[in-house]
């Protein structure tokens, strides 16, 4: 490549929407430049995903944003249920009833024993979500984001990666960075140009979107809710709580020819008033993780890591936690504090999940197909509504959500003896290492998680602040490191260690009730640079 006219950045991130913003943000927010390309010269319009977890609401509340995600989102009264319905003349066969996120608060705030989240989840279009993080990457000084730009190839060298990119004016020109990034979603082209193949566990299907606005009531026949899902094969969702929503449906012989508005009336069993077709959209579903997430200095991330179908919302938010995960470690590496084993621990620690998370996202999907199969099949009513209820728990997941652990990471402190017993239903209160720590909030009120940090911290529940010998460590290493003395009775039992080393993305290091008797060997261990 032609050296000349050539830019040069410690993190090239090839892709602006959720999942790159959130990564250029990550960087920003631990010091570290970036160039931030995206193809499209601004968000999308159309909705994509709409629910953000509430652990992915904990990691973007780091970066304070969470009010103005709650300020755009659907009101807090609106609960995030889903119908299963044969016809709108009757009623549902069953509803999966989820709470509200103010009933969720309410929750948050008359327990302090660490089962519960420190943020609810929250419903918002991920275009609006895709919005609110461009826009705040664009305004962070240490992002320079560039819009209407075409990734082309790169080529690796020993220390550095050389794209070329493609500006609005269709000139080339060329980037040298440290480190690039592939946030350029499922059909990535960054992903072709390093040879990563995608492993599929089943083959991909096709789907319709369409996009819609509509105030008739009988959408609303059943009440209010997030997704309306028929016997006929639509999953009809609710944007807003309003007038906006989303058909969905699968395409084939009986659909692929018909137009969109007729098929949202054969699928939902009846007719309703369409004011205005918004957009259009033919998706491929997947069930895919790619096979690596790193060759060489480029990494993959969100969908150009794993490709899963919308069900269950697992897609947008394993890549936000990818984001968050890959965002320190790039930082500490290129700060000088981490060693490069803690870059190979990224896949060790992600890839896992994603693979957890395909599961997951496969499980709730067979429901999916088989209601309306079950119903064709002629079922008894009585019978089809006892296969939904038997899995109405697939939505009361907080232990999926929340709970993924990295005991196994070759930068964990690990211990000996069982692992605390995971729950799918509800969060495992635990310091044990790998895991996201116990959300408890401290005698004056605020949270505790609050009090970590930009970097590193200590929480040191000893009697005397014991845990100096492991900062003053830290500190002469250079490893930005916050001491978190706690005088807090409730938060020394629920800790279970007096002094547990958290990482930038909330999970435990390394536990222990004194300190390390080789302070070196555990920070070393825990940044990557352990033999």
């Amino acid at each position: 490549m032609d050296p000349d006219h050539q830019i040069n950045q410690p993190v090239l991130i090839v892709g602006a929407g959720q999942v790159g913003s959130v990564l250029a943000l990550e960087l920003a927010h631990h010091g570290v430049a970036s160039l931030l390309v995206e193809r499209a010269t601004a968000p999308s319009c159309y909705p994509k995903m709409d629910f953000i977890n509430g652990r992915s609401m904990e990691l973007l509340r780091r970066l304070d944003l969470i009010e103005e995600i709650r300020k755009n989102g659907v009101p807090p009264e609106y609960g995030l249920n889903f119908i299963w319905a044969e016809g709108t003349d009757e009623p549902p066969l069953s509803e999966w009833s989820y709470p509200s996120v103010t009933e969720s608060e309410y929750r948050i705030q008359a327990v302090n024993d660490g089962s519960a989240p420190l943020e609810p989840y929250q419903r918002l279009p991920g275009s609006q979500l895709e919005q609110i993080l461009r826009r705040r990457a664009a305004d962070h000084p240490r992002v320079e984001l560039r819009e209407g730009t075409t990734f082309v190839q790169l080529e690796q060298h020993s220390s550095s990666v050389q794209a070329e990119l493609s500006g609005p004016d269709g000139v080339p020109y060329h980037v040298l960075a440290r480190y690039a990034v592939a946030c350029d979603g499922a059909s990535s082209a960054v992903r072709t140009a390093i040879g990563v193949p995608m492993v599929e566990t089943a083959p991909p299907t096709m789907h319709r979107d369409v996009y819609f606005r509509s105030t008739d009531p009988v959408l609303r026949r059943h009440g209010h809710a997030f997704l309306t899902i028929t016997a006929g094969g639509l999953t009809l969702v609710s944007h807003d709580e309003d007038h906006l929503w989303t058909g969905t449906f699968r395409v084939d012989d009986r659909t692929g020819d018909l137009d969109p508005v007729t098929t949202l009336h054969l699928l939902f069993g009846t007719a309703f008033t369409v004011d205005e077709v918004l957009n259009v959209t033919d998706w491929e579903g997947h069930l895919a993780v790619a096979e690596t997430y790193r060759r060489g200095d480029v990494f993959l991330a969100g969908d150009a890591a794993h490709n899963f179908y919308p069900t269950g919302g697992h897609g947008a938010n394993t890549g936000l936690a990818d984001a968050v995960n890959l965002g320190w470690k790039l930082s500490a590496v290129l700060g000088g504090w981490g060693g490069s084993a803690l870059l190979d621990s990224y896949e060790a620690e992600r890839r896992p999940v994603a693979l957890f998370d395909r599961e997951m996202c496969a499980n709730l999907l067979e429901v999916w197909q088989r209601f309306p199969q079950l119903v064709a099949g002629g079922a008894p009513q009585a019978q089809v509504t006892g296969f939904l209820e038997q899995d109405r728990d697939q939505i009361n997941n907080e232990g999926v959500h929340f709970d993924y652990r990295y005991d196994t990471s070759p930068v964990i402190w690990c211990e000996d003896g069982p692992a605390p017993v995971w729950r799918w239903h509800r969060i495992t209160p635990t310091t044990w290492p790998g895991a996201r720590p116990p959300s408890l909030h401290m005698t004056d009120g605020s949270a505790l998680f609050d009090h970590f940090g930009t970097e590193f911290a200590l929480v040191d529940c000893t009697e005397h602040g014991a845990g100096h010998a492991l900062a003053d460590r830290a500190w002469e290493r250079g490893i930005p490191l916050r001491h978190v003395v706690i005088d807090d009775v409730n938060i020394r039992v629920r800790w279970e260690r007096l002094l547990v080393l958290i990482r930038p993305d909330q999970h435990v290091a390394w536990r222990g009730d004194t300190a390390p008797e080789d302070c070196d060997a555990v920070l070393a261990r825990v940044l990557g640079a352990a033999s």
